[in-house]
This record gives structure tokens, C-alpha cells and sequence, in this order.
């Protein structure tokens, strides 16, 4: 039996049925790319290289990881050839503008063939989702020189992007990094400094690396204000590519726990000689740029943590068919023959909450990566609705998944019993790798504080409000259904918890205690993502209550939508009431991660 990864049927219903993405073409921004029938041929493009090129080595590139060894970062050999698949099928340069050489796809159907790819092996994904940001990233701000000289071979997949900001000293805080540029008389720079945790940051698939690095320009404002974003290459490029190498020295891969076969290095400029560096944009800008590509990592971050859970899933679904174990409750025969596992009651509950989580993580994704699009083809009032809603829902999206996702796998490895926690079976390997989400791209801490804290008084709450709009419509559309009405109610009561939460905890902010308002931020994150997949979960409700309403489905299609009732009514019982106890908890008077003294720790 071959074994899945990602639903195609489900990754099709949600971008079409359910969120619409093909109607993107009618805008003249994406009318070129034809519609629902030349998506489905992309992303089936994109299914063909992650089963033959990225799935069958996905263990492999576990346990041949990545290693720093005689000056350099030796990886699998077969991540030659994903480059090379990917380049072929013109994936480096899909959002890449017309005019520059690119296909301009919308960027939803990037992510999602992205999303195939992270489904089959998460790490390979790693070093082409990094490289396209990048490559994005001088598209958007880079001047025309920088555009000309970098962007071909980033786009041929010849040289690899990486995002440069973490430094041993700040780690998130990037308000304390220290690298330094120097300008020099031909207008560049002198860069010096560390970085770490650098994804991508040298490997054996690629000839240059191309490092979008933050750093001050000497005498530049303390803080966030005075940071700029530059272009620092491994290899200074020539004429007939040739290449001079620029000192930028990679000193160690740093050995993790998971995304083995994913390379994480530790970069050090200007130590062995000058390191030569080029400007992006203008001076001091540099993190209101990087926002672009770390906001588009954000979404990445969590649409991976679902591409993952989805696998495991699927991976635990087929064992749990196939491994007989036990007998029903009540069975009193000793000589009946065993049942597949999938007949236990507690089973099947593990495998309905990874279910229903991966099915809503992808919706909430599919949500985010809409409103990225519509962002790019609106104007005026719409334009800035889309913006406010995707800046909303960007760190949701980023840690809801990420958080919940580990709880998933979990499961999947649980369905398993003993041989899940062995290393002849993929499960660990998921939950390895799916650990690392709720750290990329800024904590769980940092972005529920990002959205309790800036995201929900943007525009004076604006962004809540049109929230709000958004999930009231979808309650009055299933409240229509006699079958989905319970479900709607049972929305709009989490949503007034969500909002009473709120307002206790601006009546704090109000009084001038900012350190409470900001305490339990990642519970009220946990609140939030809670009742946007009860949004979700009401919208593929609606579709799929419609589509059997409107009969002439074949038995296949009929067993899908109501396999998408069986999660959404799984999602009610289980998962949503846990907005009740948090409530609580967020609006208890005492604060003991404020007050507990030091000495109680010990």
C-alpha cells in the first residue's frame, strides 16, 4: 500500500471550495496563470517531485544528517537533485514578477505547492523556501544592480538565499545586534560581525550563498531604528561566472535534535580578510524590509507544523488500519481474531484530533495566504482590510499550528504504542522535526505578545473589529442549517469569551499595568487560535453541508464532506470548551509569573 503524506482532494477543497484562491485570476495581476485547471496542473507538478525526488529520502536525510567537517557543510547528495527538479519546474521563480523573468503566480499557490514539499520531507523544503524569501526580498527593495546581478542564478536555484539576523549575544532581541558596516569609497561596505542559526546557510547543492544580512552602519541610531539590510555574498561574482570568495567564513553547523538533513550554520564576516557588502534600500530600513520575508516565514512556519501533522497522520491512519490488536469491549471470545486498532474507541480519538487539527491548521493557513494575495490586488479601504486582517492572523497562524501541531504528532507517535517510540518507524522522526516550529521565526512568548500587544490596537482595533465581521457572517450562514446551527451558537459564545477576555485585559493595560495586560499572552493566544479554527471549522461546514444538501455527489465525494462534518463535530466536543478554562485563567486576579520571587524557584 503506498503511503500518503497530504491529501490532495482536501488541499483542492480548501483552496477552492472553501477559500476561493482560483478566483484570484479574474484580478489582472494573476489573470495570466488560466484558472482552477492550470493551478491543479502546477500543484500536481509539484506532487510529482516531492513523490519521486523529496518523499523516498525523507528518512535517509535523517539519518545521513547534515555535518560541518573539513571547513564545510556536507549534506545528503540527493539535495543536489531536489534543486535541480524544483529549478526545472520553474518553482524559483513562481512569485517572481513577469518583467523580471518570473511566472507571478499568486502567492497561495506557491505556498501550497510549497506546502507539498514540506508534507514529503520538511527539510529539503527548508533550503528552497528560504531562497525564494531571499530572492523575493532584493526583488522588492534591491536597486537594479543588485537585481541584475543576483536574482538569475537565485532563480536558476544556482545560488542559495538565506535570511541573516540572529546574533549569539541577542538572539530575538534584535534591537542588540552588533554587526557592523563600514562604508567604503565605491559606495559599499565593510561588514563585520557573527550570526547564527542561519538555515541554509552553506551547503553542497549550491555554488554561492547570498546572505540578506542585518547590521548598523557605523554612527547609526541605537535600537531597531538603526539597523539596515544588506546583501553580503559567501562569493564576490565576476566576469564569466567567476567567483572570488568574500570571507565569509561558516564555522560550524549547529547539530539539532530535528530537520536533520536541514543545515544550520554559524556564519562568521570579517575575520579572515574584508568582507564585502552592498546595501539594500535605503540606510536604517533594514528590519521594515526583512518584515516582508519574515512575515511570509511566519505563515511558512506554521503551514509547515500542519505539512508535517499531516503526514503523521497519514502515516498512524494507515498503521492503525493494518495492525490488529485486541478485541472490542465486550468481546468475551478469547479465540476471536484481533481487530485493526482503528476499531478502539480511544484510537479513533487520537486519529480525530489529528485529523480535525491538520484539516483546520491547513484552513487557517489557506485563510492567511488569501488575504496575502488580496492584499497585492486590492485598492483603497479593501486593500487596507486585507492588510489589517493578514497582520492579525499572522501570528495565529505562525503559532496555533506550531503548538497544537506537536500535540498532534504526539498522537500519531501514541497510535503506534512501543514501535512508535523506535527508530524504525518515521513517527519520532515527525515529532522531532515539528518541535523546532514554536521557536522559528519568534517564540510562542514573543508572538502572543505581538498580537495582544500591537497587533489587536492596530488602528485602534480595527483589525479585531473586521475579525469579528468576518467570523459573524460565517455563524449566520450556519445558524441558516438545522444540522450546523449548535455549531454556530457554540461559535459565537467562544468568540464574546475571546472578547471578555479582551476587554479585562485592556482594562489592565488601561490602568497603566502593562506587565499584567502582557503576562498570559501566550494564553490568550492559545484562546485566540481556539476560536479562529471554530471559524474554520464553521466555513467548511457550510461548504460541505451545501455540497451534500445539493446531492449528485458520487460515494466518494459524499464520504469526504461528511468526513469534514465527523472533525468539525469532534472539534465542538473536544477542542473548543477549552476556551472556557483559559477565559478563567486569563481574568484570575493573581499573577504568580509576576510575583513569585526568585528564591522560590530553587
Amino acid at each position: 500500500m503506498k503511503r500518503e503524506y497530504l491529501s490532495m482532494e482536501l488541499l483542492r477543497y480548501l483552496l477552492y471550495d472553501v477559500h476561493g484562491i482560483d478566483r484570484l485570476t479574474d484580478y489582472p495581476r494573476f489573470s495570466h496563470v488560466g484558472g482552477r485547471e492550470e493551478i491543479d496542473l502546477l500543484l500536481q507538478s509539484a506532487r510529482d517531485i516531492a513523490d519521486r525526488e523529496m518523499f523516498p529520502f525523507f528518512k535517509e536525510m535523517d539519518m545521513h544528517p547534515v555535518e560541518h567537517r573539513d571547513g564545510h557543510v556536507r549534506t545528503h547528495p540527493q539535495l543536489k537533485r531536489i534543486f535541480r527538479a524544483v529549478a526545472d519546474a520553474g518553482w524559483f521563480t513562481a512569485t517572481t514578477e513577469l518583467e523580471r523573468g518570473g511566472t507571478q503566480l499568486p502567492y497561495s499557490v506557491f505556498s501550497s505547492a510549497q506546502l507539498i514539499f514540506e508534507a514529503a520531507n520538511n527539510s529539503a523544503q527548508g533550503y528552497l523556501g528560504v531562497s525564494t524569501g531571499a530572492l523575493d526580498l532584493i526583488a522588492s527593495f534591491g536597486n537594479e544592480v543588485l537585481r541584475a546581478t543576483y536574482m538569475p542564478p537565485m532563480m536558476e536555484g544556482r545560488w542559495q538565499g538565506t535570511m541573516a539576523l540572529t546574533e549569539p549575544q541577542a538572539g530575538s532581541s534584535l534591537s542588540d545586534i552588533r554587526t557592523s558596516a563600514t562604508p567604503m569609497p565605491d559606495g559599499s561596505y565593510h561588514i563585520t560581525g557573527q550570526k547564527i542559526f542561519i538555515s541554509a546557510g552553506e551547503h553542497e547543492a549550491c555554488e554561492n550563498f547570498i546572505h540578506l544580512t542585518l547590521a548598523r552602519i557605523e554612527g547609526a541610531p541605537a535600537g531597531t531604528k538603526g539597523i539596515s539590510l544588506f546583501v553580503v555574498p559567501k562569493f564576490l561574482p565576476g566576469g564569466e561566472r567567476s567567483l572570488a570568495y568574500n570571507h565569509v567564513q561558516c564555522v560550524a553547523d549547529f547539530q539539532k535534535m530535528g530537520q536533520r538533513g536541514y543545515a544550520t550554520t554559524h556564519l562568521i564576516f570579517g575575520e579572515q580578510g574584508a568582507t564585502k557588502a552592498f546595501l539594500v534600500g535605503e540606510p536604517h530600513k533594514g528590519l521594515s524590509y526583512m518584515f516582508q520575508m519574515m512575515n511570509a516565514a511566519r505563515i511558512v512556519v506554521g503551514q509547515t507544523a500542519a505539512a508535517v501533522a499531516s503526514a503523521a497522520y497519514h502515516y498512524a491512519l494507515q498503521y492503525a488500519t493494518e495492525r490488529p490488536q485486541g478485541r472490542p469491549i465486550g468481546g468475551k471470545d478469547p479465540l476471536q481474531e484481533p481487530v485493526p486498532i482503528i476499531r478502539h474507541a480511544d484510537v479513533r480519538r487520537m486519529l480525530l484530533q489529528q485529523k480535525c487539527f491538520v484539516e483546520g491548521a491547513l484552513s487557517l493557513v489557506a485563510e492567511c495566504l488569501k488575504w496575502f494575495d488580496l492584499e497585492k490586488v486590492l485598492e483603497g479601504d479593501e486593500k487596507r482590510k486585507a492588510w489589517l486582517l493578514l497582520e492579525l492572523l499572522t501570528p495565529i497562524v505562525k503559532t496555533w499550528p506550531s503548538e497544537e501541531g506537536l500535540r498532534s504528532v504526539s498522537n500519531a507517535l501514541q497510535v503506534f504504542g512501543g514501535y512508535g517510540f523506535t527508530m524504525d518507524f518515521d513517527a519520532q522522526q515527525y515529532y522531532r522535526d515539528i518541535r523546532i516550529m514554536s521557536i522559528y521565526e519568534g517564540t510562542t512568548g514573543i508572538q502572543s505578545i505581538d498580537l495582544l500587544g500591537r497587533k489587536l490596537t492596530m488602528d485602534g482595533g480595527r483589525a479585531a473589529q473586521l475579525l469579528g465581521a468576518e467570523i459573524s457572517a460565517e455563524i449566520s450562514r450556519a445558524s441558516a442549517d438545522t444540522l450546523l446551527a449548535p455549531y454556530a451558537a457554540a461559535t459565537a459564545r467562544a468568540v464574546q469569551t475571546w472578547q471578555k477576555a479582551l476587554l479585562h485585559l485592556q482594562a489592565l493595560a488601561g490602568g497603566g499595568d502593562t506587565e499584567r495586560y502582557l503576562a498570559d499572552a501566550n494564553l490568550f493566544m492559545e484562546l485566540s487560535g481556539l476560536v479562529a479554527i471554530a471559524w474554520q471549522w464553521l466555513k467548511m461546514g457550510n461548504r460541505s453541508q451545501a455540497a451534500l444538501r445539493a446531492g449528485d455527489l458520487s460515494d466518494s465525494s459524499a464520504a469526504f464532506h461528511r468526513g469534514r462534518l465527523a472533525s468539525l463535530r469532534f472539534y465542538f466536543k473536544y477542542e473548543l470548551p477549552r476556551t472556557s478554562a483559559l477565559s478563567e485563567s486569563l481574568m484570575h486576579g493573581d499573577a504568580p509569573t509576576l510575583h513569585t520571587e526568585v528564591d522560590a524557584f530553587r
